[in-house]
């Protein structure tokens, strides 16, 4: 019997780890470490500030999930690997592997730039999704200018123009819009950019919503440092602010830059070919956030990377596990897409509205893109959150 263990359980993790199970069947052991016990469907953190969603509506015990599914749950912290004795060292013992599947996700860097850590609200996890409802709620009594967007080097700055649009939506709501100056900040070359060269139309769709809403924005930005009440860009400009939401950076997880062995890049990520075996160990894969991409663009003068979301995170875990399945069947022949090259499939909630990003490919070249604006209701938004929390919660991992 073979084992694998997957470091990380969440999107690219529980996706892998079934999969390898559902295709190994009783030929293959398959341990899932992970410090916590929980899956997160983190596309809807951006509704818990409002409260249209709880914490509690978008997770569920993945331990049960996975003992269900035949596949081994321990409950621990990956400290480091050690890939000439194929040992994972973590707090509860060492684990053993036939293969290893890296699919740790991310580490926020708030140090980025002075003061973000201080004052400026992330979304990107439950506890920070928590206290930036708890700090709305205060400035509710107060209103005043807000500053919502991403900084240099950020690559999610989806997640970060759904919020924008969901506080001006909320704004309305409390009835102090009027009372509210708000400024949208990104590295971006161009409004709509996402880190992927942009969509057609997309720049223009973007300019006409920040026109519509009376949203200021600043593109090709950086920022320089974060005050309790205003934000100092890198342009030199300052910009008051009584609320401030940004999205910094990913690097990679301590597990990885614990472990030299890996000889990950200077972010944290790992070296992998276009089947997300690793360069250098035959027997170590990488999915989702863990992934080295490269992009195929040039930034501009204020440097971003690119998004590594949800659809492109299930479809690596897929593709590892299947490439694990054939090596142990003693098949030479791997599956091959490069990160670039998978689709391009996201709703981007726009305060219970949406667009619809569409492109054959993630990166260009691409054959077809578009974006399709619905201004009625984001029900493809919810209906995508209910399609894979149902579809997991089952372990249905080989479902789209």
């Amino acid at each position: 019997m073979k084992t694998t263990v997957v470091v990380g359980g969440n999107f690219a993790g529980m996706t892998a780890a079934l999969e390898i199970k559902r295709k190994g069947k009783t030929g293959h052991r398959v341990i899932v470490v992970d410090k916590s016990p929980l899956f997160l469907f983190i596309p809807s953190l951006i509704w818990v500030p409002f409260g249209r969603r709880e914490v509690k509506d978008i997770s569920f015990r993945k331990d049960a999930v996975l003992a269900k599914k035949g596949v081994d749950f321990l409950n621990a912290e990956a400290i480091k690997v050690d890939a000439k004795k194929q040992v994972v060292v973590t707090d509860k013992g060492d684990v053993s592997y036939d293969h290893l599947v890296i699919a740790t996700g991310p580490k926020v860097k708030y140090d980025v730039a002075p003061g973000v850590k201080e004052f400026a609200h992330y979304i990107g996890t439950p506890n920070g999704a928590m206290k930036t409802r708890k700090a709305l709620e205060e400035f509710k009594k107060n209103p005043g200018s807000i500053v919502i967007g991403a900084t240099q080097n950020a690559g999610c700055m989806g997640a970060a123009y759904e919020f924008l649009f969901n506080i001006e939506k909320w704004l309305r709501e409390q009835h102090i819009r009027k009372q509210v100056d708000l400024y949208w900040i990104t590295p971006e070359t161009y409004l709509g950019h996402f880190g992927i060269d942009g969509i057609t139309g997309g720049e223009t769709m973007l300019k006409s919503f920040m026109k519509m809403f009376n949203i200021h924005y600043r593109t090709e930005v950086g920022v320089k440092e974060v005050f309790k009440n205003k934000v100092l860009l890198s342009s030199g400009e300052e910009l008051p602010s009584r609320f401030t939401m940004l999205m910094p950076p990913f690097v990679g997880v301590d597990f990885v830059s614990n472990s030299p062995d890996l000889h990950a890049t200077a972010n944290g990520y790992l070296p992998v070919g276009e089947d997300y075996r690793h360069l250098d160990y035959n027997n170590i894969w990488a999915a989702g956030i863990a992934v080295d991409v490269k992009l195929p663009f040039k930034p501009g003068k204020i440097p971003f990377s690119g998004p590594k979301t949800g659809y492109p995170s299930d479809e690596t875990g897929k593709i590892v596990a299947e490439n694990i399945i054939r090596v142990t069947n003693g098949k030479s022949k791997l599956k091959k897409k490069a990160w670039g090259r998978i689709p391009g499939i996201c709703v981007m909630d726009a305060g219970k509205k949406e667009v619809i990003i569409l492109s054959d490919t993630l990166f260009k070249p691409r054959k077809f893109a578009i974006m399709i604006p619905n201004i009625f209701y984001d029900f493809s938004k919810v209906l995508f959150e209910k399609y894979f929390l149902w579809k997991t919660r089952r372990g249905y991992s080989q479902l789209p």
